[in-house]
């Protein structure tokens, strides 16, 4: 059966959500693939910069979030190899959009707040992409359970492996040789820790523990197998040979960083390699092609080292909606009769190719500073290790909110 939709957004994690929410504040309905029979909440929670939190309030819901989320007031870096803190910066300071706002958000309350704000039936579950053809001034989609879409407006929001970024040209993204051990935990009677980011690196590894509130504490560990000896087809497999590993990998850290690992249960531990797609590959690229395009992890997967794969994916769906907001929101005149197909699909192609031009050297930006700052930070050689703990510690830091001082829009049209 084929059935017909105005706007498919292939992916219902944050950029496909937000880009739902979006378009629906604007009055523009759209309908959103999940391979998946719910909700994917993996990778627990996320860092939410200034950045993000203007994209939500764009969309309606950063006080909702806000509400549930400790603020956090600064960044504390330390040493694993001595011990010793290395630098602090205050998220107290004011940047060009306006004051710093930093909350590690659960990701799991973050989509649920997304999917409860949209109108019933915007998400449909258990649709696996398969595959996409061109259909003229259509997009058509199949389904694995048999069904075909027709769309006029096709979103890639499909993370890392994207069919869509596929049928686009994109190339696969790289391995960047580095993986991300994760985990969150609950301290039911409070876990203490002051509202900061700690953060340490050395030895070959970086590793963290942010607040998410007074009972729930994030933590992660990147590491490159290679550096370390490890299999990391064996340890993917067993979340206790993860807390292990991640355990003899702490380095020189108070006893109660490590107890925060200990207390994790193993079914709230998760393993993922890091991959990128090629910078340079975003600027000569297709992003969009006609009637389609990509967002979120879809169109710009970066390694976690400043804190923006999902803040970004936030700031597409915002600068998405409001481009195809102000091409499909505006009504033919009357002197123009009723409007064709051709018609329609050049205006959606003009949204699409502004929304590109917007979000290419962004991406680019992102993309290439995660990778620089986790090299660094990483980095087993001795100059590094020691440029790095005696004058870029506070550098690196700084990029964090520098990178966050951004302002993706509102979604008013013009």
């Amino acid at each position: 059966m084929e059935m017909n939709e105005d706007i498919l957004i292939v992916g219902a994690g944050i950029g496909g959500l937000t880009t739902c929410l979006g378009l629906h504040r604007l009055g523009l309905r759209s309908l959103v693939l999940e391979s998946s029979e719910s909700l994917r909440v993996t990778g627990f929670a996320l860092a939410t910069w200034m950045n993000a939190w203007r994209a939500l309030d764009a969309v309606g819901i950063g006080d909702t979030i806000r509400q549930q989320h400790m603020q956090i007031h600064g960044v504390q870096v330390f040493s694993t190899i001595s011990g010793q803190p290395a630098s602090e910066i205050p998220f107290t300071t004011r940047g060009k959009w306006g004051s710093h706002e930093v909350c590690c958000v659960r990701r799991k309350v973050l989509l649920e707040t997304l999917e409860k704000e949209l109108p019933q039936g915007s998400i449909r579950y258990s649709s696996k992409v398969v595959s996409i053809e061109d259909s003229g001034y259509y997009t058509t989609v199949h389904l694995a359970d048999g069904s075909v879409l027709k769309a006029k407006v096709l979103i890639g929001c499909d993370g890392v492996k994207s069919i869509v970024s596929k049928w686009l040209g994109l190339d696969k993204p790289v391995d960047s040789g580095r993986s991300a051990i994760r985990g969150i935990v609950e301290f039911p009677d409070g876990h203490g820790f002051a509202p900061k980011f700690l953060q340490y690196f050395g030895n070959g590894v970086r590793h963290g523990v942010i607040p998410c509130g007074p009972t729930t504490l994030y933590w992660f560990l990147t590491y490159a197998p290679s550096i370390h000896g490890l299999d990391n087809g064996e340890l993917k497999q067993n979340p206790a040979k993860m807390k292990e590993f991640v355990l003899s990998k702490l380095g020189k850290v108070p006893q109660h960083i490590e107890n925060v690992v200990r207390q994790t249960g193993l079914d709230c531990i998760s393993y993922s390699p890091l991959k990128l797609r090629l910078p340079w590959k975003i600027l000569s690229g297709h992003i969009y092609k006609g009637n389609v395009c990509v967002a979120g992890d879809a169109l710009h997967p970066m390694t976690p080292d400043i804190g923006q794969g999902g803040c970004s994916a936030m700031e597409d769906g915002v600068v998405l909606a409001r481009c195809l907001g102000e091409v499909l929101q505006r009504k033919p005149n009357r002197e123009d009769g009723e409007e064709g197909e051709e018609a329609y699909y050049k205006r959606v192609s003009k949204g699409l190719e502004k929304y590109a031009k917007e979000r290419r050297w962004r991406s680019f930006k992102l993309i290439t500073t995660a990778y620089l700052v986790g090299f660094i930070q990483e980095s087993d050689w001795k100059v590094v290790i020691f440029l790095r703990e005696k004058l870029l510690s506070g550098f690196l830091a700084k990029l964090f909110l520098k990178m966050a001082d951004f302002d993706c829009g509102q979604l008013t049209i013009s």
